[in-house]
Protein backbone atom coordinates (compact mmCIF):
# COMPACT_ATOMS: atom_id res chain seq x y z
CA UNK A 1 0.00 0.00 0.00
CA UNK A 2 1.41 3.39 -0.99
CA UNK A 3 1.51 6.44 1.26
CA UNK A 4 -0.94 8.24 -1.02
CA UNK A 5 -3.47 5.42 -0.58
CA UNK A 6 -3.23 5.50 3.22
CA UNK A 7 -3.43 9.30 3.27
CA UNK A 8 -6.42 9.13 0.96
CA UNK A 9 -8.26 6.88 3.40
CA UNK A 10 -8.69 9.83 5.76
CA UNK A 11 -10.13 11.92 2.94
CA UNK A 12 -12.54 9.10 2.04
CA UNK A 13 -13.61 8.79 5.67
CA UNK A 14 -14.49 12.47 5.75
CA UNK A 15 -16.25 12.25 2.39
CA UNK A 16 -18.33 9.27 3.56
CA UNK A 17 -19.15 11.00 6.82
CA UNK A 18 -20.30 14.14 5.06
CA UNK A 19 -22.47 12.13 2.65
CA UNK A 20 -24.09 10.24 5.53
CA UNK A 21 -24.75 13.54 7.28
CA UNK A 22 -26.42 14.99 4.18
CA UNK A 23 -28.60 11.88 3.82
CA UNK A 24 -29.63 12.04 7.48
CA UNK A 25 -30.44 15.74 7.39
CA UNK A 26 -32.38 15.45 4.12
CA UNK A 27 -34.62 12.84 5.81
CA UNK A 28 -35.09 14.95 8.92
CA UNK A 29 -33.60 12.25 11.17
CA UNK A 30 -31.86 13.25 14.40
CA UNK A 31 -28.41 12.04 15.38
CA UNK A 32 -30.02 10.38 18.39
CA UNK A 33 -32.36 8.33 16.18
CA UNK A 34 -29.52 7.43 13.83
CA UNK A 35 -27.41 6.32 16.78
CA UNK A 36 -30.24 4.17 18.11
CA UNK A 37 -30.50 2.40 14.74
CA UNK A 38 -26.89 1.21 14.95
CA UNK A 39 -26.88 0.57 18.72
CA UNK A 40 -24.64 3.58 19.35
CA UNK A 41 -24.75 7.03 20.93
CA UNK A 42 -25.51 10.38 19.37
CA UNK A 43 -21.87 11.35 19.84
CA UNK A 44 -20.78 8.26 17.84
CA UNK A 45 -22.89 9.46 14.91
CA UNK A 46 -21.32 12.91 15.25
CA UNK A 47 -17.80 11.41 15.13
CA UNK A 48 -18.74 9.27 12.12
CA UNK A 49 -20.13 12.26 10.24
CA UNK A 50 -16.97 14.24 10.95
CA UNK A 51 -14.80 11.38 9.68
CA UNK A 52 -13.11 10.93 13.04
CA UNK A 53 -13.70 7.17 13.38
CA UNK A 54 -13.62 4.09 11.16
CA UNK A 55 -16.82 2.64 9.71
CA UNK A 56 -18.28 -0.82 10.30
CA UNK A 57 -19.94 -2.29 7.22
CA UNK A 58 -23.00 -3.27 9.24
CA UNK A 59 -23.40 0.26 10.62
CA UNK A 60 -23.25 1.77 7.13
CA UNK A 61 -25.81 -0.76 5.88
CA UNK A 62 -28.17 0.00 8.75
CA UNK A 63 -27.85 3.77 8.27
CA UNK A 64 -28.49 3.52 4.55
CA UNK A 65 -31.61 1.47 5.29
CA UNK A 66 -32.76 4.05 7.84
CA UNK A 67 -32.17 6.87 5.36
CA UNK A 68 -34.14 5.06 2.67
CA UNK A 69 -31.26 4.61 0.21
CA UNK A 70 -32.60 1.79 -1.97
CA UNK A 71 -30.62 2.31 -5.17
CA UNK A 72 -28.16 -0.59 -5.32
CA UNK A 73 -25.54 1.38 -7.23
CA UNK A 74 -25.56 4.19 -4.67
CA UNK A 75 -25.43 1.72 -1.76
CA UNK A 76 -22.52 -0.16 -3.35
CA UNK A 77 -20.59 3.07 -3.94
CA UNK A 78 -20.97 4.14 -0.31
CA UNK A 79 -20.01 0.70 0.99
CA UNK A 80 -16.94 0.73 -1.23
CA UNK A 81 -16.04 4.15 0.16
CA UNK A 82 -16.38 2.72 3.68
CA UNK A 83 -13.95 -0.12 2.91
CA UNK A 84 -11.40 2.28 1.41
CA UNK A 85 -11.82 4.64 4.37
CA UNK A 86 -10.77 1.92 6.81
CA UNK A 87 -7.29 1.43 5.32
CA UNK A 88 -4.70 2.07 8.02
CA UNK A 89 -2.29 4.94 7.37
CA UNK A 90 1.51 4.70 7.48
CA UNK A 91 1.51 6.84 10.62
CA UNK A 92 -0.26 4.11 12.64
CA UNK A 93 3.16 2.58 13.24
CA UNK A 94 3.89 5.72 15.27
CA UNK A 95 0.73 5.44 17.37
CA UNK A 96 2.82 4.99 20.53
CA UNK A 97 4.01 8.61 20.26
CA UNK A 98 1.21 10.11 18.18
CA UNK A 99 -1.81 11.71 19.88
CA UNK A 100 -5.07 10.35 18.50
CA UNK A 101 -6.32 13.82 17.63
CA UNK A 102 -3.23 14.43 15.46
CA UNK A 103 -3.61 11.28 13.37
CA UNK A 104 -6.48 12.77 11.39
CA UNK A 105 -4.39 15.83 10.56
CA UNK A 106 -1.44 13.78 9.28
CA UNK A 107 -3.72 11.85 6.96
CA UNK A 108 -5.26 15.05 5.66
CA UNK A 109 -1.88 16.75 5.31
CA UNK A 110 -0.57 13.92 3.18
CA UNK A 111 -3.63 14.01 0.92
CA UNK A 112 -3.66 17.75 0.22
CA UNK A 113 -3.03 19.28 -3.15
CA UNK A 114 -2.51 22.75 -1.61
CA UNK A 115 -1.30 23.39 1.93
CA UNK A 116 -1.21 26.98 3.18
CA UNK A 117 -0.02 27.95 6.63
CA UNK A 118 0.95 30.84 8.88
CA UNK A 119 3.38 30.14 11.74
CA UNK A 120 4.55 32.30 14.65
CA UNK A 121 6.15 30.11 17.33
CA UNK A 122 8.18 27.60 15.35
CA UNK A 123 9.54 26.88 11.92
CA UNK A 124 6.77 24.79 10.35
CA UNK A 125 7.23 21.04 10.86
CA UNK A 126 7.48 20.37 7.12
CA UNK A 127 10.46 22.74 6.93
CA UNK A 128 12.39 21.68 10.04
CA UNK A 129 15.82 20.11 9.96
CA UNK A 130 16.34 16.98 12.04
CA UNK A 131 18.43 18.86 14.62
CA UNK A 132 15.92 21.72 14.94
CA UNK A 133 13.03 19.23 15.27
CA UNK A 134 14.96 17.39 17.97
CA UNK A 135 15.48 20.66 19.89
CA UNK A 136 11.78 21.57 19.60
CA UNK A 137 10.62 18.17 20.83
CA UNK A 138 13.10 18.18 23.73
CA UNK A 139 11.98 21.67 24.77
CA UNK A 140 8.33 20.71 24.64
CA UNK A 141 8.76 17.33 26.35
CA UNK A 142 11.62 17.67 28.85
CA UNK A 143 10.71 14.42 30.65
CA UNK A 144 10.39 12.24 27.53
CA UNK A 145 12.64 9.22 27.08
CA UNK A 146 15.31 9.46 24.35
CA UNK A 147 13.53 6.73 22.35
CA UNK A 148 10.28 8.71 22.32
CA UNK A 149 12.05 11.90 21.21
CA UNK A 150 13.78 9.98 18.42
CA UNK A 151 10.48 8.53 17.15
CA UNK A 152 8.70 11.88 17.26
CA UNK A 153 11.49 13.45 15.20
CA UNK A 154 11.40 10.51 12.76
CA UNK A 155 7.65 11.01 12.33
CA UNK A 156 8.18 14.70 11.54
CA UNK A 157 10.80 13.88 8.92
CA UNK A 158 8.54 11.23 7.39
CA UNK A 159 5.80 13.84 6.94
CA UNK A 160 8.19 16.00 4.92
CA UNK A 161 8.26 13.46 2.09
CA UNK A 162 5.07 14.93 0.65
CA UNK A 163 7.10 17.96 -0.50
CA UNK A 164 9.42 15.81 -2.62
CA UNK A 165 6.95 13.16 -3.81
CA UNK A 166 6.40 12.39 -7.49
CA UNK A 167 3.36 14.67 -7.31
CA UNK A 168 4.39 16.99 -4.48
CA UNK A 169 1.99 19.05 -2.45
CA UNK A 170 1.90 22.77 -3.24
CA UNK A 171 3.08 24.36 -0.01
CA UNK A 172 2.64 28.04 0.83
CA UNK A 173 4.10 29.11 4.17
CA UNK A 174 4.24 32.53 5.81
CA UNK A 175 6.67 32.57 8.75
CA UNK A 176 6.62 35.38 11.25
CA UNK A 177 10.13 36.67 11.94
CA UNK A 178 9.58 35.69 15.59
CA UNK A 179 9.82 32.02 14.59
CA UNK A 180 13.22 32.69 13.04
CA UNK A 181 14.55 34.75 15.92
CA UNK A 182 13.53 32.29 18.66
CA UNK A 183 16.45 29.88 19.07
CA UNK A 184 15.97 26.15 19.43
CA UNK A 185 19.17 24.23 19.99
CA UNK A 186 22.69 25.59 19.69
CA UNK A 187 23.72 28.42 17.37
CA UNK A 188 24.81 25.98 14.68
CA UNK A 189 21.39 24.32 14.72
CA UNK A 190 19.72 27.63 13.90
CA UNK A 191 22.28 28.41 11.21
CA UNK A 192 21.65 25.07 9.51
CA UNK A 193 17.93 25.61 9.83
CA UNK A 194 18.14 28.98 8.07
CA UNK A 195 20.27 27.46 5.30
CA UNK A 196 17.69 24.71 4.91
CA UNK A 197 14.88 27.25 4.58
CA UNK A 198 16.77 29.09 1.85
CA UNK A 199 17.35 25.83 -0.01
CA UNK A 200 13.79 24.49 0.35
CA UNK A 201 12.29 27.82 -0.73
CA UNK A 202 13.86 27.33 -4.16
CA UNK A 203 11.67 24.31 -4.87
CA UNK A 204 8.96 25.01 -7.45
CA UNK A 205 6.17 23.68 -5.22
CA UNK A 206 7.22 25.75 -2.17
CA UNK A 207 6.32 29.40 -1.63
CA UNK A 208 8.01 30.68 1.53
CA UNK A 209 7.53 34.22 2.81
CA UNK A 210 8.85 35.88 5.95
CA UNK A 211 6.74 38.47 7.74
CA UNK A 212 9.36 40.85 9.19
CA UNK A 213 9.03 42.77 12.44
CA UNK A 214 9.35 46.05 10.55
CA UNK A 215 5.93 45.41 9.01
CA UNK A 216 4.40 46.10 12.41
CA UNK A 217 0.84 44.85 12.82
CA UNK A 218 -0.53 42.64 10.07
CA UNK A 219 -3.41 40.33 9.14
CA UNK A 220 -2.14 37.33 11.13
CA UNK A 221 -3.22 38.80 14.46
CA UNK A 222 -5.36 35.75 15.33
CA UNK A 223 -2.34 33.43 15.44
CA UNK A 224 -1.10 30.36 13.59
CA UNK A 225 -3.38 28.34 11.31
CA UNK A 226 -3.20 25.86 8.44
CA UNK A 227 -5.47 25.57 5.41
CA UNK A 228 -5.80 22.22 3.62
CA UNK A 229 -7.10 22.03 0.06
CA UNK A 230 -8.03 18.85 -1.83
CA UNK A 231 -8.62 17.81 -5.42
CA UNK A 232 -11.42 15.37 -4.51
CA UNK A 233 -14.90 16.51 -5.47
CA UNK A 234 -17.16 17.11 -2.52
CA UNK A 235 -14.41 17.82 -0.01
CA UNK A 236 -14.14 21.50 0.92
CA UNK A 237 -11.06 23.31 2.18
CA UNK A 238 -10.45 22.73 5.88
CA UNK A 239 -8.78 25.02 8.41
CA UNK A 240 -6.73 23.30 11.10
CA UNK A 241 -6.16 25.04 14.43
CA UNK A 242 -3.86 23.20 16.82
CA UNK A 243 -4.30 23.46 20.58
CA UNK A 244 -2.31 22.06 23.49
CA UNK A 245 -4.22 18.77 23.87
CA UNK A 246 -6.54 18.75 20.86
CA UNK A 247 -7.27 20.40 17.53
CA UNK A 248 -10.12 22.23 15.85
CA UNK A 249 -11.15 21.61 12.24
CA UNK A 250 -13.10 24.43 10.62
CA UNK A 251 -15.04 23.54 7.47
CA UNK A 252 -17.97 25.97 7.37
CA UNK A 253 -17.56 27.79 4.03
CA UNK A 254 -18.06 31.27 5.49
CA UNK A 255 -15.45 30.68 8.20
CA UNK A 256 -12.96 29.05 5.84
CA UNK A 257 -13.40 32.04 3.52
CA UNK A 258 -12.33 34.40 6.32
CA UNK A 259 -9.09 32.45 6.82
CA UNK A 260 -8.53 32.40 3.08
CA UNK A 261 -8.82 36.20 3.01
CA UNK A 262 -6.31 36.50 5.87
CA UNK A 263 -3.88 34.18 4.10
CA UNK A 264 -4.28 36.17 0.90
CA UNK A 265 -3.55 39.43 2.71
CA UNK A 266 -0.52 37.95 4.47
CA UNK A 267 0.90 36.90 1.11
CA UNK A 268 0.16 40.30 -0.40
CA UNK A 269 1.49 42.35 2.53
CA UNK A 270 4.67 40.39 3.12
CA UNK A 271 7.90 40.40 1.12
CA UNK A 272 7.99 38.19 -1.97
CA UNK A 273 9.65 34.74 -1.81
CA UNK A 274 12.81 36.20 -3.38
CA UNK A 275 12.87 39.11 -0.90
CA UNK A 276 12.21 36.63 1.90
CA UNK A 277 15.29 34.63 0.88
CA UNK A 278 17.30 37.83 1.18
CA UNK A 279 15.88 38.32 4.68
CA UNK A 280 16.89 34.76 5.58
CA UNK A 281 20.43 35.37 4.26
CA UNK A 282 20.61 38.55 6.35
CA UNK A 283 19.55 36.68 9.50
CA UNK A 284 22.08 33.97 8.75
CA UNK A 285 24.89 36.52 8.65
CA UNK A 286 23.86 37.79 12.09
CA UNK A 287 24.12 34.33 13.71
Amino acid sequence: MSASESNGSVVRRILLGSQLRRLRESRGITREAAGYSIRASESKISRMELGRVSFKSRDVEDLLALYGVSDEQERAALQSLAREANVAGWWHSYSDVLPGWFQTYIGLEGATSLLRTYEVQFIHGLLQTEEYADAVVRRGMPDAAPEEIERRVALRLERQKLLVAERPTEFHCVLDEAALRRPYGERQVMREQLRHLIEVSERPNVRLQVMPFQMGGHSGESGAFTMLGFQEDGLPDIVYLEQLTSALYVDKPEEVAQYARVMGRLQEEGPSPAESRDLLRGLLQLM
